[in-house]
């Protein structure tokens, strides 16, 4: 895995790119358990939901990542599981 890799899942339409990584991070990035590769294809009948969403960035583990195409998630690196990143409050201008 390295930035600015596209992965998708083999087990939802749910794909990513890879934003930042920490050197700590070991292992694959999972979603719904099982690892995310650039060539994967999800099986037919695969869940489509709304357990990530298109646009927003996770964070977790070492990793951040972009969703460019929505899932059901969720995504994990080993025992992490990656939350939602949230924005920064602007500075008030007063």
């Amino acid at each position: 895995m390295k930035v600015g890799e596209r992965l998708k899942s083999p087990v939802c339409g749910a794909e990513v790119v890879v934003v930042r990584i920490d050197g700590t991070v070991t292992g694959p990035l999972l979603c719904g358990g099982e690892p995310m590769s650039a060539d994967a294809a999800p099986a037919a009948g695969a869940a489509t939901g709304q357990g990530l969403l298109i646009g927003k960035r996770y964070e977790g583990g070492g990793v951040e990542v972009l969703c460019v195409r929505p899932g059901t998630g969720p995504l994990a690196i080993g025992d992490a599981v990656l939350a939602e990143k949230q924005a920064r409050p602007l500075p008030s201008s007063d």
